[in-house]
């Protein structure tokens, strides 16, 4: 199948960057201050989703007591307390790597804040694997479906040789939005049962997705 494809999009939160423990960190110290009970890793797996106001909602939030966007700006100021605490995923440099050597095109498309995301992908060393990386105008982590239109158009990108690389719900409907295919990697944000819900292929990391694109089960 790798010779059916010629561009990867990219997730980058919960797909290259392992951040799920800092977020659930951050979201717990809201939870806190607010004497909401706090998250354990496996609810917070299977609330997550976006738009990230239902997320916040089923995490205890009220938002008749405060707006919404209260909440969200303290998780990016916790979110960025953190985040030097995140990593890459330990395959990720060895995969943009093969990709680049077959001669694909990647580029990053996410729901993080686009110079927040740039600063990320910097320091992390793997802004050389792509052709542009693209995140979103503001903190509220509204659909990235918009950019990925823009993206494709700009590009001349084909969708029939396009692959969606991602970790959550969004990824998937964001691909189908966009008419290419998609790859879920179940090690991030959202739960393996609720990703296998899409029908598409999930997998546990990088290996097991290579394989599949070499055409071995």
């Amino acid at each position: 199948m790798i010779h059916t494809i010629n561009t990867i999009l990219w997730d980058w939160n919960g797909t290259l960057l392992n951040d799920t423990d800092i977020c659930l960190l951050g979201i717990n110290r809201l939870l806190v201050k607010r004497n909401l009970p706090e998250l354990n890793k496996e609810k917070y797996r299977n609330i997550f989703t976006f738009p990230v106001k239902d997320y916040y909602l089923a995490a205890g939030f009220n938002f008749e007591e405060e707006p919404f966007e209260t909440p969200a700006e303290e998780f990016i100021l916790e979110y960025k307390s953190l985040l030097n605490k995140a990593s890459l995923f330990e395959d990720v440099f060895d995969t943009l790597e093969l990709f680049r050597r077959k001669g694909l095109r990647q580029f990053i498309i996410s729901a993080m804040e686009q110079n927040a995301l740039e600063d990320s992908v910097k320091q992390w060393g793997v802004s050389k694997f792509f052709d542009q990386i693209c995140g979103v105008e503001d903190n509220l982590a509204f659909s990235k479906v918009h950019r990925g239109k823009d993206l494709i158009q700009r590009k001349a990108l084909d969708p029939e040789k396009t692959l969606m690389v991602g970790d959550t719900l969004h990824d998937f409907e964001v691909a189908e939005e966009l008419g290419i295919k998609t790859f879920l990697v179940s090690r991030g944000h959202q739960h393996h049962a609720r990703l296998k819900k899409t029908g598409c292929p999930v997998f546990e990391d990088f290996s097991r997705l290579l394989k599949h694109l070499n055409g071995h089960p």
